[in-house]
C-alpha cells in the first residue's frame, strides 16, 4: 500500500532528499561484482537475521507472560489444604486475563481471594496486579477480613486515580475503550480457620460451591456487596459465616465465566449439575474435580471460552480435630511461617 504524507502534495516538485544506494548492502554487493551465489547467501543471511530477531522478541514476550502467570498460580498444598487451580483467557493465545486468585496461609488462618476484573485479556492485567498485590500485603497484616477488604478498596481507588491521571482525563476513556469511572472488580474473600470454620466477604462475586458427601451446594446465599470501584463499601462489613470445611470436603471457587459459558444454542453451562456429578466420583480430589469441570466445559462450549474463567479447588486434608477451636492464640501457631501461593511453588 502506498501512503502519502499528511499535508504534502501528491504531485509536483520531487523530494529534495534522495535514496542513497551506498546504504543498501545488496547494491554495494552488485557494485563490487559479487557472483549470484554470494548475493543469494547475503539475502538469506539478512532474512535469517530478521527472523531470529522476531523469534527472540516472541520468546521474550512469552517468557514474561509465563512468569506473570506463575506468580498467580497457587501451590498444590497450603497449610493442610490441597489446591488445584486453572485460569483460561478468552483472548486466543493469551496466558493472562482479567481473572485473579490467590491462596495464602497466615497466622489468622488460610485466606483466599478470587476476583474478576471488568474486561478480559492483557488490558485487564494492571487491575489484576493491583488487587493481588493489595491482598498479598493485607492478608498477613489485617486481623479480620473487613480490614483486608478495605485495603483492597483503597488500592483499587488509588489505581483508578493514577490511571485516569496518566491518561490526562478526569472521567477518562481508557485504552480498552471503556471509561475509567466504569472500571470495577468483583472480589470474594474467604478465610478458613484451623478447625475448618469458614467466613467470607463477597463483593459482587459468585458464591463458591461446597462438595460434601455426594452433594454440591452453594457455600452461602447472602446478597453480596457491590463490586469494588463504582461505589464505596458500607460502613459495617460483617463477615458471612459459611459453616465448616470438614476433612475430605472440597470447596470450588470460580468466576462467572464458568457459569455464563454458552453452547452453540445459547444455553448456559450447568455448573451445579457438573459439580454434583464430580462430588459422586471416586477418588474425589481437587485434580479430578478440576478435570471433570474442564472436560464438561470444553464439550459445552466447543472450544475456547468467550470470557475469562478461573477455577480454584480446595480440599481439607487436615486430620479431624479433637475439639473445636477458634483462631490461633499466638502468631505462628497454625503455620511454621508465612506461606504464599506464589512464593511457595515459584521462589523468586
Amino acid at each position: 500500500m502506498i501512503r502519502f504524507q499528511a499535508g504534502a502534495p501528491r504531485t509536483g516538485r520531487p523530494r529534495t532528499t534522495s535514496w542513497n544506494p551506498d546504504r543498501c548492502p545488496l547494491r554495494r554487493a552488485l557494485a563490487r561484482g559479487l557472483p549470484p551465489t554470494a548475493l543469494s547467501a547475503l539475502g538469506t543471511g539478512l532474512a535469517l537475521h530478521v527472523g531470529q530477531s522476531l523469534l527472540r522478541e516472541l520468546r521474550r514476550t512469552r517468557t514474561i507472560a509465563r512468569t506473570a502467570q506463575r506468580r498467580l498460580r497457587p501451590p498444590p498444598r497450603v497449610d493442610g489444604l490441597t489446591v488445584a487451580a486453572v485460569r483460561l483467557s478468552a483472548d486466543r493465545g493469551a496466558r493472562l486475563g482479567g481473572d485473579l486468585y490467590e491462596v495464602v496461609a497466615t497466622e489468622y488462618g488460610v485466606r483466599a481471594v478470587i476476583g474478576d476484573v471488568r474486561g478480559h485479556g492483557l488490558g485487564a492485567f494492571p487491575t489484576v496486579t493491583t488487587v493481588l498485590d493489595g491482598f498479598r500485603e493485607a492478608a498477613y497484616d489485617e486481623p479480620d477480613l473487613a480490614g483486608v477488604l478495605r485495603r483492597l478498596e483503597r488500592a483499587m481507588d488509588r489505581h483508578l486515580r493514577e490511571r485516569a491521571c496518566a491518561e490526562h482525563l478526569s472521567a477518562a476513556v481508557a485504552a480498552d475503550g471503556h471509561e475509567v469511572a466504569e472500571e470495577f472488580v468483583t472480589v470474594l474473600l474467604l478465610e478458613i480457620l484451623p478447625d475448618g470454620q469458614m467466613r467470607a466477604l463477597n463483593c459482587g462475586h459468585p458464591w463458591p460451591h461446597l462438595l460434601s458427601g455426594a452433594r454440591a451446594e452453594p457455600l452461602a446465599r447472602a446478597d453480596p456487596h457491590p463490586p469494588l470501584g463504582p461505589f464505596p463499601l458500607p460502613a459495617e462489613l460483617p463477615t458471612v459465616p459459611c459453616g465448616r470445611l470438614l476433612p475430605g470436603d472440597i470447596l470450588v471457587l470460580h468466576t462467572d465465566g464458568a457459569e455464563d459459558a454458552r453452547d452453540a444454542d445459547g444455553l448456559f453451562f450447568p455448573l451445579p449439575e457438573v459439580l454434583a456429578a464430580a462430588a459422586r466420583e471416586a477418588p474425589r480430589t481437587p485434580q479430578t474435580v478440576l478435570h471433570t469441570v474442564l472436560t464438561a466445559l470444553t464439550h459445552h462450549t466447543g472450544g475456547s471460552p468467550q470470557d475469562d474463567i478461573a477455577l480454584v479447588i480446595l480440599r481439607n486434608e487436615r486430620p479431624s480435630p479433637h475439639a473445636p477451636s477458634t483462631a490461633p492464640e499466638s502468631p505462628g501457631s497454625t503455620t511454621t511461617g508465612p506461606q504464599s501461593a506464589s512464593s511457595q511453588q515459584f521462589p523468586a
